[in-house]
């Protein structure tokens, strides 16, 4: 049996730009989208804290320390919201015990914050 687990997040990224004339997409800092893990064209869940807005969407790498929504997303978020981003995966349940997500927390400027440990257990955290 498969289950799905979280991926990776990044937590509280604060967003500086929505285009809507764009395809789609989030354009996501290059240096986070590797240290979260993610990849491009992937799809992530976005959690708007501000708002509560929850949606998906595929990644773009983006310009550093920028988080922007494009298209139809853009019209979710304003300049300054705080976002959750999070990708998942599926793997065996037999798995799941020693499964540990990426976690990045970021700073206000979307970089990543330091970590000592994850203070709920079991997850690897990013920072710089």
């Amino acid at each position: 049996m498969q289950v799905i687990l979280l991926k990776g997040k990044i937590h509280r990224a604060t967003v500086t730009g929505a285009v809507i004339d764009y395809e789609g997409s989030i354009g996501i800092c290059p240096d986070l989208i590797a240290a979260a893990g993610f990849l491009p064209w992937e799809k992530v869940d976005i959690y708007n804290v501000n708002t509560g807005a929850r949606f998906s969407t595929y990644v773009i790498v983006g310009n550093k320390a920028e988080i922007t929504l494009n298209g139809a997303a853009a019209r979710l978020v304003q300049t300054g919201d705080l976002l959750i981003i999070a990708a998942y995966c599926s793997i065996e349940a037999r798995l799941a015990p020693e499964h540990r997500p990426t976690i990045v927390l970021v700073d206000q400027n979307n970089n990543p914050v330091p970590v000592v440990a994850d203070p709920h257990g079991g997850a690897q955290l990013r920072g710089q």
